[in-house]
């Protein structure tokens, strides 16, 4: 794969921003001192006239050129290899690994190797580990199995353990997850907005779902057990937030959200909501800064996962040629959106 096969216009803007989440997705060879480098080199840019695009270290050799001795390009494959070699480690082990355990069974100092593992997963090994188990005791949680077991079977020490661990991410407690949201009430109401009319529900923690052209019976079908409240005073408030939220595009992080997914689901959740209103990003940008550039699809199956339409804005998510690309709402309510925030939108799709 060449220059002709990837974008230049793509490869040029991540190297001039020295973009680390690029490394590994091709090679900068620079044509006038013979070498090739990562797109996050920090030797001095090169003259555009002068570059040319590789996707692989082997196809930049194969010209003529050699490994920048500055950046080491070639060490971005054995950088992969050791995050995906101590990520098997962190599976297979029933405890938690200590960060110098990985270091010494990769070959890296620890210090080097929870940057590289970082980069490359968005996460510190420790804190992949604790995504693995809760996500681990979710699973389990939504089987038919005893709660107690799950939580032991995720590898926490007890119940208590997995609790304190996951308050704040939860919002519900085990029995909550394990029972289709017994116990939990949850507040909602259908609201008419500029966009049609949007269900909004919220648990105590903060809001669970935001959709258009949805009812009480689709949060019945998400939460078959949980208790099921129209209004409220305390949900007006939110309700009212909420509302003018989508009404106003802005900064929506002053909105608690109780929502859930896998661990790179939510990596990129919060992705999304980096991204500035009146801007969009591309499915492999999105992948890219949740910490796996080549999981394109899995970033657009999470960006589609995603149960807060606009509070998590994966409406500013479009295809890499400019079209706005799918839309769980349709395409008119995203180009709507888009146009409220004043992002710049393409003539046709």
């Amino acid at each position: 794969m060449t220059d002709a096969m990837i974008d230049p216009d793509e490869c040029w803007t991540a190297v001039l921003a020295r973009d680390r989440s690029y490394d590994g997705r091709f090679v900068t060879g620079v044509l006038s001192t013979g070498i090739y480098c990562r797109p996050s080199c920090a030797a001095r840019h090169p003259a555009r006239g002068n570059v040319r695009f590789f996707a692989t270290s082997a196809e930049a050799r194969a010209a003529g050129l050699r490994p920048c001795k500055r950046c080491l390009p070639d060490d971005v494959a054995r950088d992969e290899r050791a995050v995906l070699a101590a990520i098997a480690a962190i599976k297979a082990a029933e405890q938690p690994l200590a960060l110098a355990a990985l270091a010494v069974e990769t070959g890296y100092s620890p210090t080097h190797f929870q940057r590289v593992f970082t980069r490359h997963t968005g996460l510190s090994p420790a804190a992949y580990a604790r995504a693995l188990m809760a996500e681990r005791a979710r699973e389990a949680l939504t089987g038919e199995g005893q709660v107690t077991e799950a939580i032991y079977a995720a590898g926490y020490s007890g119940p208590s353990r997995f609790y304190d661990a996951n308050r704040e991410r939860l919002g519900m407690t085990p029995s909550a997850w394990a029972n289709g949201g017994r116990g939990v009430t949850i507040h909602w109401a259908v609201v008419e907005t500029s966009l049609g009319a949007m269900l909004v529900a919220a648990t105590a923690k903060g809001v669970c779902r935001l959709s258009f052209d949805e009812g009480r019976a689709a949060l019945e079908t998400r939460f078959p057990n949980a208790e099921l409240v129209e209004g409220g005073a305390d949900f007006a408030a939110l309700l009212e937030q909420v509302v003018a939220a989508v009404e106003a595009p802005g900064d929506f992080s002053h909105i608690p959200l109780d929502v859930k997914g896998t661990a790179f689901q939510e990596a990129v959740w919060r992705e999304l909501q980096r991204i500035p209103p009146g801007e969009t990003r591309t499915y492999a940008e999105l992948a890219a800064a949740a910490g796996k550039p080549r999981a394109v699809r899995a970033a657009g199956s999470a960006n589609g996962a995603n149960n807060v339409a606009v509070l998590i804005p994966c409406h500013r998510v479009i295809r890499t040629g400019g079209a706005l690309g799918g839309y769980a709402y349709g395409l008119e309510i995203k180009r709507k959106l888009l146009e409220k925030e004043g992002a710049v939108l393409p003539l046709g799709d």
